[in-house]
């Protein structure tokens, strides 16, 4: 009995003994191998491992112009448990900080929260992005604080200042992005918006390495093994834009002291041209340190300057609509190139005309003189071309054709293949919008939705929309997508808008007569084919918005433009000479018409669309 006691005992030790054992391993490979901050902890007394920050690639326009590249800048790093017998006050001195400065960086640097990666034994990053002449002088003083080193960094340099909401800029990485990208660690920089954004991984290239040897003190004792096991980073790749600088900064001009946009588009690729939106500012105020000031102002700033007007900003179109009007009823079968709607003027009903011609109009009159009546008609026929119906099941599929119609052109949604980084959608209500509106499917009727006839009521659009509908047009059928990326391919990327190619030569001639009798006839060009329709678009808070949208010549398209200038009252006064100059200048390379251009320039209608 005894002897059996204590054989049990002798396998309850050995047990115990055993999982003492397997606790201490298992404890030790958790250290060891699963656990970096002993690893960390043990090669940072041998190792300093220094990164090594490639240089984001060029940035140049179609023409070969540069447009951004990179100057030369500094981070000051520290690792916090090398830091000892620290001479806060001189520190403080030679970086020009306050000792309040120098305390708060502490603290949010070991604040897990903010700072996820921290480790008192691997590097972080204490001030960033200063100049030669800001590091001048702690470069000659840094051997004094032992645990601070300098980090050589790149920052954004502008050739031009202009195209700031095309190039976007670099900021600081968020914890978030840290979180979906384990390329980026805290202190790093990153496109946050623009081109910047949309291409960071062609730009920022890949980090490399430097391995550097310290003794036992932890000073640095030279590279390890000869720099043998170094990494060296690679160069972001170069971008060529399709955008032409001279022409953004001729159409930043024109639009300084207005509020608005400019978009131009070459027809024949889908690239674009110019994209400009104001109020805007000098791209180089978002770099450095000023950067965080600066943004500050401009979020500040009840104008909105961070709003890209060329592709966030919606409107209603107005007139501009009405040759994509014209080319949908075509197609519907609601009218032919025949077809005659009587116009009695302003008393026309239910919707008046602005302008004074004759009655009955053609469509050719209708599009020269942007008559109401003629395309309230148009529309109406369309819809009604196979009556109502039973519970007005026709008219509800006639007006879902001419829904559709309207988004083949790129209306009421984003260009998802672009590489356009912010896009409003603008918007094309469909039938279920009305049945929610009007309670029930009988209740709406074409008399009910007249505004859409004449590009008013619930129909939005952007200025980036309304420049790819100028380019459809001209191609008679069919539009590329918008891009901004020259190198990139995209001519494959071609969409059908759903219309008979014989229904655009009537519209594109119309479109001429615009500009050589009708409403746009300020903005003709000498010797120039201009097709064109100006847009007087009512505002419920304000005067009315200046829209224009236009391509040239008409045979041989090399240059479609949208421009929306806010509260400027009529299109043909404002928006149509705009874009006839930046036409001019980019097909002909010169502006005779120097009157027009001295007047645009020096007129101010928005004192407040200050540039930054």
């Amino acid at each position: 009995m005894i002897n059996d006691t204590l054989q049990n005992r002798r396998y309850i030790i050995a047990v115990v003994i055993s999982a003492v054992v397997l606790i201490y391993i298992v404890r030790l490979f958790t250290i060891q191998i699963l656990d970096d901050k002993y690893k960390e902890g043990a090669e940072s007394n041998a190792f300093l491992y220094k990164t090594q920050y490639p240089p984001r690639g060029l940035i140049y326009d179609r023409n070969e112009k540069l447009l951004v590249y990179n100057k030369p800048a500094y981070d000051i790093m520290l690792i916090m448990r090398e830091i000892e017998n620290l001479d806060t006050l001189s520190l403080c001195k030679d970086l020009n900080i306050t000792r309040e400065y120098f305390a708060q960086r502490l603290i949010e640097i070991k604040d897990r929260k903010k700072n996820k990666g921290y480790s008192s034994y691997t590097p972080q990053v204490f001030m960033t992005q200063l100049s030669a002449e800001d590091i001048a002088t702690m470069q000659q003083f840094i051997y004094k604080y032992r645990g601070f080193y300098i980090q050589n960094r790149t920052l954004r340099e502008y050739s031009y200042p202009a195209a700031a909401h095309l190039l976007g800029s670099i900021g600081e990485v968020s914890p978030r992005m840290i979180a979906q990208d384990s390329y980026y660690k805290q202190g790093d920089y990153a496109g946050r918006d623009g081109i910047e954004y949309t291409y960071e991984k062609q730009l920022r290239g890949e980090k490399g390495v430097e391995i550097l040897l310290r003794d036992a003190k932890g000073r640095i004792k030279g590279r390890y093994e000869d720099g043998k096991k170094d990494l060296a980073p690679k160069i972001g790749s170069n971008l060529k834009l399709t955008i032409d600088i001279q022409l953004q900064m001729l159409g930043e001009k024109l639009m300084d002291g207005k509020m608005g946009s400019i978009v131009a588009i070459e027809p024949a690729t889908g690239e674009i041209l110019s994209l400009v939106s104001n109020p805007t500012f000098d791209p180089s105020i978002l770099v450095g340190r000023q950067r965080s000031e600066n943004y500050r102002k401009l979020v500040n700033d009840p104008m909105k300057p961070l709003l890209n007007r060329a592709t966030q900003a919606q409107y209603s179109p107005g007139s501009t609509f009405k040759p994509l009007q014209a080319l949908i009823c075509l197609q519907m079968g609601g009218i032919t190139e025949k077809s005659y709607f009587p116009c009695g003027g302003k008393g026309s009903l239910p919707i008046s005309c602005t302008h004074f011609h004759g009655s009955p109009v053609s469509l050719l009159n209708a599009i020269e003189q942007s008559c109401n009546p003629f395309f309230w008609g148009a529309f109406r026929s369309s819809l009604e071309k196979n009556g109502y119906g039973n519970e007005n099941v026709n008219f509800r599929e006639a007006y879902t054709a001419w829904s559709e119609g309207l988004k083949r052109f790129g209306l009421g949604k984003r260009f998802p293949d672009s590489d356009l980084y912010e896009q409003g959608r603008g918007y094309v209500p469909d039938t279920s919008f009305y049945d929610r509106s009007y309670l029930k499917k009988t209740a709406w009727r074409s008399l009910t939705i007249r505004s859409l006839a004449i590009g008013q009521g619930e129909i939005l659009v952007t200025p980036l929309q309304l420049a790819n509908v100028a380019a459809s047009i001209a191609n008679e059928g069919y539009y590329i997508t918008p891009h901004i990326n020259r190198s990139d391919s995209m001519r494959q990327r071609i969409h059908s808008v759903g219309v008979d190619k014989k229904h655009f030569q009537i519209v594109k001639e119309g479109m001429e007569r615009v500009s050589t009798f009708g409403t746009g006839r300020y903005a003709h060009i000498p010797g120039i084919a201009l097709c064109g329709k100006t847009g007087t678009v009512e505002n419920n808070h304000g005067k009315d918005h200046s829209l224009y949208i236009g391509f040239a010549p008409k045979d041989d398209p090399k240059i479609a433009v949208a421009v929306v200038v806010e509260n400027a009252g009529f299109g043909a006064t404002w928006a149509a000479p705009i874009a006839s100059l930046l036409i001019e200048q980019y097909l002909t390379g010169k502006i005779e018409r120097t009157w027009m251009l001295e007047h645009m320039l020096n007129t101010v209608l928005n004192p407040h669309a200050k540039r930054y």
